[in-house]
């Protein structure tokens, strides 16, 4: 395959999916923002989402303060913000577009009209009138895109390298949403809580888990209260929890050995050794070293590999 085609199809899925996962966060903080609770409280949160991004800089130079309503503006609709929803569906459907012919109809079609659509609903005001519907139709969309693409899309490298894309931006984005998260609360793991803090404790590990669809696979799993150190370890190590690092991490290393080439082993092993750490990881041991540190280091061996795919397949080589 040509590694501008695979490049395009790459960053295509990269893009559809950090679309999904900017909602999640979005609609996280503003389900959690309805909730009693002060100013303080609910301007560590959207400080938090631009964190997450790494957008402060950016946001505060263009607003200033942080302001809910802007934050949710800036994430969502503002052009000049590559990571807000509308330019990463505008990006995902530009890189659609150039490989039109390695795509099938109903693939491109679900691409083109999920850009066209957001389009019409933000012109119409229905982002302004209902956020959160707006924020369930963005996550709608993305799973209508992979369930497309797997449904219809050939089993060729041309499907491995979208999905090579979509796992490895999941699991980037998972991380920095646990790390964040868990930061803004970190005081809940030690010392005794009142019982207005463990209330507010329990609707914002609540409002986490169904951020990543995980509030029902908690409760199936461990049958229990909710405890930050089994979120830890339910969005982190769970390798059946379909947004976990570890789930990540293994569509990851298989998608990457099944368009494996002759430079790309030490990708290949570096991915399998981070899979590995996952895969016999203890989430007592991870809290105790620090889940901070933890997080930090798995982000920069994922930016890292992202590079590597990058030189491995998707850079054009030079004659």
């Amino acid at each position: 395959m040509l590694s501008r085609t695979a490049d395009h199809l790459f960053w295509m899925s990269r893009y559809t999916e950090r679309a999904e996962n900017t909602a999640r966060m979005l609609d996280v903080n503003y389900q959690t923002s309805l909730l009693p609770q002060s100013a303080a409280v609910a301007q560590v949160g959207w400080q938090g989402l631009l964190s997450i991004s790494e957008l402060m800089p950016r946001y505060t130079e263009k607003h200033g303060e942080i302001d809910p309503q802007r934050v949710m503006t800036f994430m969502v609709m503002d052009e000049s913000n590559p990571s807000s929803i509308v330019s990463c569906l505008k990006a995902a459907r530009e890189n659609a577009r150039a490989v039109r012919g390695s795509l099938t109809t109903e693939a491109w079609e679900t691409q083109n009209q999920t850009w066209l659509e957001v389009n019409r609903m933000i012109r119409a005001g229905e982002f302004e009138r209902d956020p959160g519907q707006f924020f369930e139709w963005v996550k709608f969309r993305s799973h209508l895109s992979r369930g497309v693409t797997v449904g219809t899309m050939l089993m060729d490298e041309a499907l491995h390298f979208m999905r090579l894309g979509t796992f490895l931006e999941r699991a980037d984005n998972t991380a920095r949403l646990v790390d964040v998260k868990f930061h803004a609360v970190q005081s809940d793991f030690f010392g005794a809580a009142s019982e207005k803090d463990l209330e507010y404790d329990f609707y914002h590990w609540s409002a986490i888990l169904r951020s990543v669809s995980g509030f029902e696979i908690y409760r199936k799993v461990y049958r229990d209260v909710i405890k930050p150190e089994r979120v830890a370890d339910l969005l982190i190590l769970r390798a059946d929890m379909p947004r976990s690092l570890h789930a990540s991490l293994n569509e990851v290393v298989s998608n990457l050995a099944m368009v494996a080439n002759d430079q790309s082993s030490e990708t290949l092993r570096r991915a399998g050794k981070l899979r590995a750490d996952l895969q016999y990881g203890d989430i007592d041991e991870i809290l105790s070293n620090g889940l901070h540190a933890f997080l930090t280091q798995f982000l920069d061996r994922v930016n890292e590999l992202g590079a590597r795919i990058s030189r491995d397949f998707l850079i054009p080589a030079t004659a």
